[in-house]
């Protein structure tokens, strides 16, 4: 079976598979599907090739409605506010960038920021459309992002992660907790929790797993060495929550912060520092270290 050529003006859209309806146009079902979008919204979108067929060709405002029809459009945030922080690349290669990500910047597209996260800043500045995140870490986090810049050998990278073939490192500030004995293993079973974007604690078979010891002392607050065994959101939070010691400045645990305009002067002390394992193509050990350092508050 043959395959439509690649696009990597694909890699930077959203996809939307059109629903069953009666619509005439694909126009009339985009309208109708993401209703917080005005229909002069959609119509400039076209008129600038910002919305795609599945081959990758801009369409036109008359093309027939089909259910099941894949198409790519870009999102785009009016009026998008600026995030006035600066990414640095590590590391550059064939088949490998790895960044280091400020506080503050999403790593993908979400919600409000588009233009400015991580990914897109450096598909412009390397001219690389193929960039993918190989993993995540959330917007208050600073440190280490790795990307694929080759879909050729995505795949081999991309196994690290569900087959825990890699080795991640944080460091945290929190407050002391001079009754636990460290190091430690932490263990709980975490769901979804409300608002939408907590996680909480629940009775059952654990599914997370946390490493943690004591890097450093002061009298008010400590440095703590993290090392995740498994990957869920929010885990490392959670857990140092869980634990008596939410990392200081964390606006979601152990209780959500009034909505605001972000604080740069407050940002989450969590810091993912250091990234090892095994290059899947070569064999080799390779260890990336952030350049990044967590400031005592």
């Amino acid at each position: 079976m043959s395959s439509l050529p690649f696009d990597p003006a694909r890699l930077q859209a959203s996809t939307v598979c059109l629903p069953p309806g009666q619509w005439a146009t694909v126009l009339d079902c985009l309208c109708d599907h993401f209703k917080a979008i005005g229909r002069e919204q959609w119509l400039d979108r076209i008129a600038r090739g910002r919305v795609l067929d599945a081959a990758g060709q801009p369409i036109d405002v008359a093309q027939p409605y089909k259910v099941g029809l894949r198409i790519h459009y870009f999102r785009e945030v009016p009026n998008e506010k600026a995030i006035p922080v600066l990414e640095n690349i590590l590391h550059v290669d064939e088949h490998l960038v790895v960044a280091d990500k400020p506080h503050f910047l999403p790593v993908t597209p979400t919600g409000e920021y588009v233009e400015h996260t991580l990914l897109r800043r450096l598909i412009r500045r390397l001219d690389n459309p193929h960039l993918v995140p190989l993993h995540r870490i959330d917007r208050h986090t600073a440190g280490l992002v790795l990307f694929s810049a080759n879909p050729q050998t995505r795949s081999a990278y991309q196994s690290l992660f569900p087959s825990r073939q890699i080795d991640k490192h944080y460091q945290a500030i929190a407050a002391p907790l001079p009754h636990l004995d460290f190091p430690l293993i932490h263990k709980s079973r975490l769901v979804h929790g409300e608002p939408f974007f907590r996680m909480q604690e629940v009775d059952g078979p654990s599914n997370s797993e946390t490493i943690a010891q004591v890097l450093e002392k002061t009298p008010r607050w400590w440095r703590y060495g993290l090392s995740p065994v498994t990957g869920k959101t929010h885990q490392l939070r959670v857990h140092m929550t869980a634990l008596g010691a939410s990392i200081c400045n964390d606006p979601f645990y152990p209780d959500v912060s009034p909505p605001g305009d972000d604080d740069y002067s407050r940002p989450l002390k969590l810091l993912a520092k250091r990234l090892a394992f095994n290059d899947p193509l070569t064999g080799e050990s390779r260890c990336f270290e952030s350049r990044l350092e967590l400031d005592w508050p």
